[in-house]
């Protein structure tokens, strides 16, 4: 059997890392809500993944955001989209540096950082990852319709919250955890679109 040279193993390793990245995205909520169950001895949830810092899960929550950073610090795409998971590593960064529970300085960077992680990743799903070089495939154009589900549910979920935090947070809509869910559809959106990007699902042939 030939053996794979040099460049296919570079694709192979680029592949995989965008895999990486959409299984840390997906696995972050459920790693923190999990281990939140297990260190409280309860089925409660907290209001956000951010809340989750006051317990030692932080320590998933902190190595999470990190290495999602990373991976995105890294990313190369057509022109200089790399510019894009540049900002987004400085987001992810800022999120797990300043806490929600922090002083109001640290509450702010947190929330703009947030914000602008989320809105910087509906951007790779909805712009980035839908060029293409060539004639599209079959297939991409399928995975061109994900990527725009995706990077629509993440858009939606940050508008839900913002509005969620302007007129609901007094409400009895408070009780089921609204930011904590939009906030893991929004990552499950993210990590499920790098996922596809990785060629895991609708692969050209």
């Amino acid at each position: 059997m030939a053996s794979k040279g040099p460049d296919q193993n570079l694709v192979i390793s680029y592949l995989t890392l965008r895999r990486l990245v959409g299984a840390l995205g997906i696995a972050l909520p459920i790693v923190v809500m999990v281990w939140g169950f297990t260190i409280c001895g309860c089925t409660r949830i907290l209001p956000s993944i951010s809340d989750y810092y006051v317990l030692r899960t932080r320590d998933a929550l902190v190595g999470i955001l990190f290495s999602i950073a990373c991976f995105l610090y890294t990313y190369r795409g057509f022109d200089d989209d790399d510019r894009y998971g540049n900002l987004a590593a400085i987001f992810a960064v800022a999120v797990a540096l300043f806490p929600n529970s922090g002083t109001q300085v640290e509450r702010t960077v947190h929330f703009s950082s947030a914000a602008g992680l989320l809105l910087v990743l509906a951007y790779f799903s909805l712009k980035i990852f839908t060029k293409s070089s060539g004639h599209p495939t079959p297939q991409k154009l399928i995975r061109n319709r994900v990527y725009r589900v995706c990077g629509a549910l993440i858009l939606v979920c940050v508008l839900l919250i913002g509005l969620y935090k302007s007129f609901g947070e007094a409400s009895e809509i408070a009780l089921v955890r609204p930011v904590f869910w939009l906030e893991t559809i929004a990552l499950w959106s993210f990590g499920f679109s790098w996922f596809v990007k990785g060629e895991t699902l609708w692969r050209d042939k």
